[in-house]
């Protein structure tokens, strides 16, 4: 097995077609995993969609160095794939970084990947509600871009208000050790022990087309 950098292109069929979100985030790293040479899984890492979230982890002074773990998505998840991707990815990203992820309880994921790999756990993100097209998986955010929130209210028909499921919220971070000593020194969340419960995964039903054979 091998990590090494691809195209953002490349992620775009793994993304539409295998991951359960079936959206592209905003990528500025992306990263294959390579088994016998051939593309088997990719993660993707991004700025965060909230302004807040930068500045919540470690303060103003830190916001800059602010990266989520956007995706991850592998082709068969054999025993291990995960966490060498993960691990192997961080250690080509610039830094210092803060990298945050998520592990979304509406799949039923606690997160053992993370946990595998060392991450921070620092609880539940807050409770929030977000708009939604009735019948479409379109992002609040793509929403409230296009619509006005009166336009949204005064039409129930077409858009509705739903709960979002909180989150399992990791965080690492990378640098030298007097880096990583100052920047855990700011964070701004409380540590807590890691979740447990049985995860389930999702049938991936699609095979990408493009593999990025590697020469």
């Amino acid at each position: 097995m091998e990590v090494l950098p691809i195209k953002h292109e490349e992620c775009e069929e793994w993304l539409l077609k295998i991951h359960y979100a079936k959206r592209i985030p905003l990528i500025m790293h992306s990263f294959g995993l390579y088994v016998d040479k051939k593309l088997d899984g990719i993660i993707t890492y991004g700025m965060p969609a909230s302004p807040a979230l930068c500045v919540g982890v470690c303060g103003e002074d830190h916001r800059h160095l602010v990266l989520e773990l956007n995706r991850l998505c592998l082709l068969n998840n054999k025993k291990n794939q995960a966490s060498f991707l993960v691990g192997n990815s961080l250690k080509l990203l610039p830094k210092p970084s803060i990298v945050v992820s998520y592990a979304d309880t509406s799949m039923n994921h606690n997160g053992y990947i993370y946990q595998a790999t060392n991450f921070i756990y620092t609880g539940l993100s807050a409770k929030r509600t977000e708009w939604r097209i009735i019948g479409s998986n379109r992002h609040s955010r793509t929403l409230t871009a296009q619509h006005t929130l009166e336009e949204m209210q005064n039409n129930p028909d077409k858009f509705h208000r739903l709960d979002r499921p909180q989150k399992h919220r990791y965080i690492y971070f990378l640098g030298d050790k007097k880096q990583k000593k100052e920047m855990l020194s700011k964070l701004n969340y409380n540590i807590e022990p890691y979740p447990k419960g049985d995860n389930i995964n999702y049938e991936v039903g699609h095979i990408p087309k493009v593999q990025g054979v590697l020469f």
